[in-house]
């Protein structure tokens, strides 16, 4: 017999094994590419689609029922069309980009504009620290596909750099 050695959250006490395996396994075909994720998503230069996994990420649409529920972090697949990427941000917790597909320059900067960058491939990463302004550009002619995390269940919405953007950064939201 196997014993479990550390309790279940009371919300998941008495699910079945086929309930738990309904509500947490996602598969890619399942998941709507959401290319209104984002306010800066409607502009030219940061598009991009946003697969939703495990919670809503920085995207704010916390109440996404085909998520799997977050606790501790986020998980979401961004599918970047050429000359795509996003804008400058901060976040208030830690934030991963890990390229499965394709290739992508990711960037951190400071309040001074100095940028550093570096082309990452496929099953390389950057993990970017709570309140360094990051970002990432597909500079190439290919589709780009990258895992992103975020470190914690129900992050804020992306804190954008430029002033303009972080005032209308829940526009797609329906509040700005």
């Amino acid at each position: 017999m196997s014993v479990a050695r550390h309790p279940r959250p009371a919300e998941l006490a008495d699910a079945s094994l086929e309930d738990l395996m309904a509500r947490y396994v996602a598969r890619f075909e399942t998941r709507t590419p959401d290319w209104n994720a984002f306010s800066d998503a409607s502009i030219e230069g940061y598009r991009r689609a946003q697969h939703r996994f495990i919670g809503a990420g920085a995207s704010g649409k916390h109440d996404d029922a085909s998520v799997i529920p977050a606790t501790g972090f986020t998980l979401s697949i961004m599918l970047v069309p050429p000359g795509q990427g996003n804008a400058p941000h901060t976040h208030e917790v830690e934030e991963v980009f890990f390229i499965l597909q394709g290739r992508c320059v990711v960037f951190i900067e400071d309040e001074e504009g100095r940028r550093l960058s570096q082309e990452l491939g496929p099953w390389e990463m950057i993990s970017c620290p709570p309140g360094v302004i990051h970002g990432y550009v597909n500079e190439t002619e290919e589709d780009c596909y990258l895992q992103v995390m975020l470190g914690r269940g129900r992050p804020e919405t992306a804190g954008f750099a430029d002033a303009s953007l972080f005032e209308r950064r829940d526009a797609h939201l329906g509040g700005g």
